[in-house]
């Protein structure tokens, strides 16, 4: 890997694309792998809905469904999807009339996770490939906005935030499970990509 190291002219002062990038390799490499978190999580009555793809590769912090109070009908969009676990979740608790879309930027986790939605017989899904700081869906396009574990992994959370409100619609909910810090990190922590994507 190629170290970047901005200098005093470069608009890239927290080596955003260094930090994505890290972030990128280090989940390319858990693709396929089973991580065994996902009953630590969940309760038995939302394992129950996802196929045993999913649950064998959830990488997540937390459970955001738990909190989402998703309703039939609604536009869910799970922000970091990785194998899909919260997606296929939420996509049959907003069904028959609603849909799930799970967002990632990797190509091959959206490949895992649509194999998954395929094994599980879920059908109202949709896969999209973007970035939290930039997200491809038009303004106000979803009732509920999910996340589990990703937020930390942006280089510009404030940016990813902005996007999240611009997609929900009015009256629209988030639920987010994340990792946060307690104290200020020194600044060799925190402009390494390394430590970002760990």
């Amino acid at each position: 890997m190629t170290e970047h190291h901005p200098g005093p002219a470069s608009s890239d002062l927290l080596a955003q694309d260094a930090v994505r990038e890290s972030v990128r390799e280090r989940y390319r490499d858990v693709i396929g792998r089973k991580t065994e978190v996902a009953s630590e999580l969940y309760s038995a009555e939302e394992l129950a809905l996802a196929p045993e793809g999913a649950i064998a590769a959830a990488l997540g912090v937390g459970d955001p469904i738990r909190r989402a109070e998703l309703r039939r009908g609604e536009t869910v969009i799970d922000l970091g999807c990785g194998s899909g676990i919260d997606t296929l979740i939420a996509a049959r608790l907003v069904a028959p009339s609603g849909r799930a879309i799970g967002l990632d930027t990797l190509p091959d986790m959206l490949e895992q996770a649509a194999t998954n939605a395929r094994a599980g017989g879920i059908a109202n899904v949709a896969w999209v490939r973007g970035e939290l700081e930039a997200i491809p869906l038009g303004d106000a396009s979803v009732d509920v906005a999910i996340s589990n574990g990703v937020f930390n992994l942006s280089p510009r959370k404030a940016r990813a935030l902005q996007e999240t409100f611009r997609v929900l619609r009015s009256g629209g909910r988030i639920a987010i499970a994340d990792i946060v810090l307690d104290e200020e990190l020194p600044a060799e922590v925190m402009t390494d990509p390394n430590a970002w994507a760990g």
